[in-house]
C-alpha cells in the first residue's frame, strides 16, 4: 500500500497471468500458446517493415489490418475494431458497452480477467454457475429464468473448461436479450468451435472478440479484434481514442496482415493441434483421467485419486509446466495446453511415472 495510490488501486485484485518460468529443457503447457511458430510469411513481413518508416506513428485506424480482418471474417471494415491483444479489446468493451444499471452476467467458471475488469471500472456483476458437467446452460442467460441482465459476456469455447456452445445456442442468448449487449469471446474458436461472426449482420447487440495470439501463433505480437455493428464499434473507438490512439504498431500490423493472408499455413497448423489434442485426450483417459470435451487448444482434466496440485508439482519437478487453478469446483483439474506430439508424449510419460509412485 502507498499513500500516493488512488483509492481504486487498493481495491483491485489483479489478473494473474500464466507463469513464464525460466527452466532448463522446459515443456511449457500452461499458457495456451501455439506449439508451432508463426507463418514464415509473417516473419518476412515484419522484416520488410523494419525500415525508416518506424520514425513515424502508425496508422491510428489500422485500415490495412481492418481490411484484412474484414475480408477473412466476411464483414465490412467498419464492423471491425482492433486493439493491442484481445485483452485490450475486452477492456474497452467492458468500459464502452458492459457498464449499465443492471449487473453484467457471466459464468462462475470462466476467463478470470472478467471480474478484474469489473473491479477496475466499477461494474456490478453476477456470476451464473455452470452445470454440474461444466456446461453453459442457455436458459440461465435468458430473462425468463434470472431476469434481465445489464449485459452478458462469455467465452466460446469457455475457458478454462474448453467446452463450447454451438452457434444456434449462442444465437438463442443473443436473440433472447435484444436490449442487452452480448459479447462472445472467441479466443479459442479456431480449434473446434463455431464462430458467430456471421450473426453480427442480424443482431445489433452482438460483439464477437477474437485474437491472433492463439490460432495464428502471434501471442508475442499482441493483436486482437472485435466484430460488431457500426454503433458498437463506434463505442469502442471512442474509448480507444480516449486512451491510446495508436494501439497497433507498424510491425504488429504487418505481421498480423501476413498471418491472416496465409490461410494454408493457418489451416495446416490448426489441424495439427486438433489432431494432437485427440491423441493427448486418449492418452490421459488411458491413465484414468476424466477429460472434459474440448474445442480449444487445451484440455481440462482431473484424476479420480490424485490431487491436482500434487500432480502439477510433480510435473514441475520434471520441467513440465501445466496450469492449476485454486478455485472452488475446479481445484482438482489441470488445464493442459496442447503442445507438439513430442511434448505431449513427454507429458503422458511423466504422468504415467508419477501415477505409479
Amino acid at each position: 500500500m502507498s499513500r500516493f495510490w488512488s483509492p481504486v488501486v487498493g481495491t483491485l485484485s489483479p489478473y494473474v497471468p500464466g507463469e513464464q518460468p525460466k527452466l532448463q529443457n522446459l515443456v511449457k503447457l500452461n499458457t495456451n500458446e501455439h506449439p508451432y511458430g508463426p507463418s514464415p510469411k509473417v516473419l518476412d513481413a515484419i522484416r520488410a517493415a523494419c525500415d525508416d518508416t518506424l520514425k513515424l506513428y502508425p496508422d491510428p485506424s489500422s485500415d490495412r489490418l481492418r481490411q484484412a480482418i474484414a475480408e477473412t471474417a466476411g464483414v465490412q471494415p467498419g464492423q471491425v475494431f482492433v486493439g493491442n491483444g484481445s485483452d485490450e479489446v475486452l477492456a474497452h468493451a467492458f468500459l464502452a458497452l458492459l457498464k449499465h444499471e443492471r449487473p453484467l452476467r457471466f459464468p462462475d467458471i470462466t476467463y478470470s480477467f472478467y471480474p478484474v475488469y469489473c473491479g477496475l471500472y466499477g461494474i456490478q456483476y453476477e456470476t451464473v454457475p455452470l452445470t454440474p458437467d461444466f456446461r453453459i446452460d442457455v436458459e440461465d442467460y435468458l430473462p425468463g429464468r434470472n431476469g434481465q441482465a445489464g449485459a452478458i459476456i462469455f467465452p466460446n469455447p469457455n475457458a478454462p473448461t474448453g467446452r463450447a456452445l454451438d452457434a444456434a445456442d449462442v444465437e438463442r442468448i443473443v436473440a433472447g436479450n435484444p436490449d442487452a449487449v452480448v459479447v462472445v469471446d472467441e479466443a479459442y474458436v479456431d480449434f473446434g468451435g463455431e464462430s458467430v461472426i456471421p450473426l453480427v449482420s442480424r443482431y445489433d447487440n452482438l460483439l464477437v472478440v477474437q485474437t491472433l495470439s492463439k490460432s495464428r501463433s502471434l501471442a508475442g505480437l499482441r493483436v486482437g479484434f472485435a466484430v460488431g455493428s457500426a454503433a458498437l464499434i463506434e463505442g469502442l473507438e471512442r474509448v480507444k481514442n480516449s486512451f491510446n490512439s495508436y494501439p497497433i504498431d507498424r510491425l504488429a500490423s504487418a505481421g498480423a496482415v501476413a498471418a491472416l493472408e496465409d490461410t494454408e499455413y493457418f489451416e495446416k497448423t490448426r489441424r495439427a493441434v486438433i489432431e494432437t489434442r485427440s491423441r493427448m485426450t486418449a492418452g490421459l483417459q488411458a491413465l484414468g483421467f476424466e477429460v472434459l470435451p474440448s474445442s480449444a487448444n487445451f484440455v481440462f482434466a482431473r484424476h479420480p485419486s490424485k490431487d491436482a496440485a500434487g500432480l502439477a508439482a510433480a510435473l514441475r519437478e520434471r520441467s513440465i509446466i501445466v496450469r492449476h487453478f485454486r478455485h472452488a469446483r475446479i481445484d482438482q483439474f489441470l488445464r493442459i495446453t496442447v503442445g507438439t506430439d513430442e511434448e505431449c508424449g513427454l507429458l503422458l510419460s511423466a504422468l504415467a511415472e508419477i501415477l505409479r509412485t
